[in-house]
């Protein structure tokens, strides 16, 4: 049994849970809730980073972070599935799980910022940087939105992340600007029930 060291809000850990039910391996996996404010939690034996997710393989080898979990839970179930083996479709669906990631990166910049910051000692200059990272990267979706394929690559699940954490954290602003993500993002909630098993309430 591996283990999933993650949190429910953690939208990388949604990704490790969306793969690992779309390649049918969820049951394979034994998700474990991590307190990354508690020094005594074993994460930072696991991942010497101390960083979520963490994913404990039976033989005691710990992968991080997301990306590389993916491609691992994709060569577990076989191959091919979620990474593609055609190159051009291989490095279009990582080009947008970067993209995505990047996005997920400045948002939670954001909400640190504003979580663990007081006010009087936030940078107008560096908050205004990160939305502009996430005001860019929506726009730039928003122009060549991705064909949502029969398995959703690591990109498309990538993508339904970085959408479902701008509606917890950000009030689903990003929706009135971008209504081609819209109906993908509905697309994808049809098509992927664990995409509504992974949703945590705001």
């Amino acid at each position: 049994m591996m283990i999933l060291r993650s949190s429910p809000a953690s939208p990388f850990g949604r990704k490790v849970r969306i793969a690992a039910s779309l390649l049918k391996l969820d049951g394979e996996i034994d998700v474990r809730d991590t307190d990354l404010n508690d020094s005594g939690d074993t994460i930072r034996e696991e991942n010497p980073l101390g960083k979520i997710p963490t994913l404990i393989v039976e033989d005691g080898t710990s992968y991080f972070d997301s990306r590389v979990i993916l491609e691992y839970l994709d060569h577990r179930a076989g191959g091919g599935l979620i990474v593609p083996r055609d190159a051009a479709m291989r490095f279009a669906a990582l080009r947008l799980q970067a993209l995505c990631d990047g996005i997920l990166d400045a948002s939670l910049l954001l909400v640190y910022e504003g979580r663990y910051r007081p006010e009087n000692m936030r940078v107008q200059s560096w908050v205004e940087r990160q939305e502009g990272k996430v005001a860019r990267g929506l726009a730039s979706l928003e122009a060549a939105v991705p064909k949502l394929s029969a398995v959703p690559d690591v990109g498309q699940i990538a993508l339904a992340c970085v959408l479902g954490y701008r509606d917890l954290r950000f009030n689903g602003s990003w929706r009135r600007d971008h209504p081609r993500l819209v109906a993908w993002h509905d697309e994808f909630a049809a098509r992927v029930p664990a995409f509504a098993h992974t949703k945590v309430a705001a």
